[in-house]
């Protein structure tokens, strides 16, 4: 009696896989979905970008005027341990840029944001200003050091995208008089 009761429980679990997978299969085929559609979404940054000039004890920057094909799709701003600001794009080839600032010290900040670039000694004149070129084995970076804060403009995207962002930063906020 055991016996058969094991047989049928088997057989019952098995033809419920089956009537699953069917249903699942239906579902699959008849909901509506786009396999070339984006994965990543856009980010409005507004609100966070206004939060970090009012509470950051820099001058806080975001790009103004790059062109189309940009997305923003990541924003941070953590008032504590170096008031840190972080905006993250996919430039129009799909290769990452992030704006990272902090009152932290370079030293440690700039590697741990760059994913461990290393300062190549050289700089870069990018909108009037001496940014130093650091490389990495998965990113560049162009950073910029004033007035306590560090700027750095990082990411998988070729250096002449980085400067392109760096050329669009502007500053608002607490000594905010031009571009960083």
């Amino acid at each position: 009696m055991a016996s058969k009761r094991g047989k049928q429980t088997v057989r019952d679990m098995f033809l419920s896989m089956l009537v699953i997978t069917a249903v699942a299969g239906v579902v699959y085929i008849f909901i509506p979905h786009d396999d070339k559609a984006d994965p990543v979404k856009a980010v409005d940054y507004r609100v966070e970008l206004a939060t970090a000039r009012r509470a950051a004890p820099y001058p806080v920057v975001a790009p103004d005027g790059l062109a189309k094909g940009w997305k923003p799709t990541s924003v941070s701003y953590q008032g504590q341990n170096g008031s840190g600001w972080h905006l993250g794009f996919l430039d129009p080839d799909k290769k990452y840029v992030a704006v990272e600032q902090s009152t932290s010290p370079a030293r440690k900040y700039v590697p741990e944001v760059s994913q461990d670039a290393r300062d190549t000694g050289r700089t870069r004149e990018v909108a009037g200003k001496a940014w130093q070129v650091w490389e990495g084995s998965k990113y560049d970076a162009l950073v910029l050091h004033a007035d306590g804060v560090t700027t750095v403009v990082t990411g998988s995207a070729p250096a002449d995208r980085l400067a392109e962002m760096a050329t669009a930063l502007r500053a608002a906020g607490p000594g905010a008089t031009e571009a960083s």
